[in-house]
């Protein structure tokens, strides 16, 4: 198999290199990364600046772009072979529930997705992990399941940081929800100007059985579908009656 490897913590994060060295084992990995860190850039893609491409060492790229920078030019020309798999991370950190609309790591297999590349997003459940290899692991048991699936999908993975026989299980998994952000932080500079930090995210309100959020809690892998399509069909009915 051919693998492309990205993230949105950069080339150099430990992540998305334990990923490359365990999937080796199985196949051709490319990796094409941000040159630095690219969190919480969601779908960006950058249109008014020329981007370049630097090879680090053989099979590693970096760009001075966005995660979906890095697959969509990876996909659109730069590589010479259509990918069987396109895989996002390992991150350092969850993209659980609402963390998937802004998340870089998402938003590089969303690319993968949209050019018709099954693709995977996997993070880990805890910032500063120690078992990066737990999650490489996991992938390596998933990527034969879903080969033999011959669909596209998209599929967001979160993984407890805990040494991998200590795994309870795989959980197919719908998205929680988060309460909203913590207020803005913000503290005067040298020049008493004010300075402003996002607020932490919120603590998830929608997290019980079913969810992301609720596997994790209980150790296990949680596996989410998820889908490029924003529509919300729930309000296509109310909407023709009242506004048409």
């Amino acid at each position: 198999m051919k693998f492309l490897l990205s993230n949105d913590d950069g080339y150099l994060a430990p992540g998305i290199n334990e990923l490359a060295h365990i999937l080796s084992s199985i196949g051709e990995v490319v990796i094409v990364a941000p040159e630095e860190n690219k969190s919480a850039s969601s779908s960006s893609l950058t249109l008014k600046n020329p981007l370049t491409i630097t090879e680090h060492k053989k099979n590693i790229y970096y760009i001075n772009g966005t995660p979906t920078d890095c697959v969509h030019i990876a996909l659109s020309g730069f590589l010479k072979f259509k990918p069987d798999m396109v895989i996002s991370g390992i991150n350092d950190g969850p993209n659980m529930g609402d963390d998937t609309i802004y998340s870089g790591t998402v938003a590089a297999a969303m690319e993968g997705y949209l050019l018709d590349i099954p693709s995977l997003a996997i993070s880990m459940s805890q910032y500063d992990p120690k078992y990066y290899a737990t999650a490489g692991q996991v992938v390596l048991d998933l990527v034969p399941k879903i080969k033999d699936l011959q669909q596209s999908m998209l599929l967001n993975i979160n993984v407890p940081d805990l040494p991998y026989d200590q795994l309870k299980g795989l959980e197919i998994t719908r998205l929680g929800k988060r309460h909203k952000a913590e207020p803005i932080i913000h503290h005067p500079n040298q020049n008493n100007k004010l300075m402003y930090w996002v607020g932490a995210a919120g603590e998830p309100n929608d997290g019980g059985p079913g969810t992301d959020f609720f596997a994790i809690k209980n150790e296990k892998v949680s596996i989410s579908p998820i889908i490029s399509d924003l529509t919300n069909f729930n309000k296509l009915d109310l909407l023709k009656e009242n506004l048409i």
